[in-house]
């Protein structure tokens, strides 16, 4: 499965009918370590570019963006519990929430890996 991301470093990847959204490695690199998540609650209709999340490190508080439009159906509750995993492991147990998409293609003007490596790079 491959991940898309936003220009501000959130990755979002297609699970058939949902798409699971969290924060790169490298943002979460930068961030430093985390110490609490607030994530949206099920139910909770987030849309590209808007606030979704708020990531408190011992060095900031930052806003963190939907990559998608869509209904939040799942929390990940296990990084609610550990923060450290958006550092340890942020493309797998680290994932912020899953999103039922609104649009049919949801990725759509997404960034591709290779895409993102290059901004990152720079």
């Amino acid at each position: 499965m491959t991940q898309h991301y936003l220009p501000t470093h959130e990755w979002a990847r297609q699970d058939g009918a949902t798409v699971t959204i969290g924060l790169s490695a490298f943002a979460a690199g930068e961030v430093g370590e985390v110490i609490h998540v607030q994530l949206p609650d099920v139910g909770t209709k987030v849309a590209r570019g808007k606030a979704c999340a708020e990531i408190e490190s011992v060095k900031s508080v930052n806003d963190y963006y939907s990559p998608v439009d869509g209904e939040v159906v799942e929390v990940n509750e296990a990084v609610k519990a550990n923060p450290e995993l958006l550092n340890s492991d942020p493309a797998g147990k680290g994932w912020f929430v899953k999103v039922k998409p609104t649009s049919a293609k949801p990725l759509d003007g997404l960034m591709n890996e290779a895409d993102y490596q290059k901004q990152i790079r720079k």
